[in-house]
């Protein structure tokens, strides 16, 4: 069994959702309800990829399908801390350019990342 973990926490106008372990097709469904229910706490949602050891393509479809949602909403979805092979799938997919927080962006987003 694939090890994922999702924890969600409420941080000065933002809902942080830490992911740790291996994201992949056996925990899709599992990460898409977490960030679905994130989204509904709050307009900012900051995924925290510092624990996250793996994402295949079932794990980007799940990140690139709430950032919609979130726009649809008039919300944010971000990414930050992605590091190894994390951060290369989403360089190489353009999806660290699509959910990164903007340059001049939201203080919150970049720096409350605890990275």
């Amino acid at each position: 069994m694939t090890q994922f973990e999702a924890k969600t926490t409420d941080e000065d106008g933002l809902v942080r959702v830490a992911l740790t372990g291996e994201c992949d097709l056996a925990v899709s469904a599992r990460l898409d309800e977490v960030l679905a229910a994130a989204l509904d706490r709050g307009p900012l949602v900051v995924v925290d990829l510092a624990a996250l050891a793996f994402l295949d393509s079932s794990g980007v479809h799940g990140l690139i399908t709430a950032h919609h949602a979130a726009r649809r909403k008039g919300s944010r979805l971000v990414t930050v801390n992605a590091r190894g092979a994390v951060a290369t799938v989403l360089e190489l997919t353009g999806v660290a350019r699509l959910l990164g927080p903007p340059p001049d962006g939201d203080g919150a987003a970049r720096d409350g990342a605890g990275g």
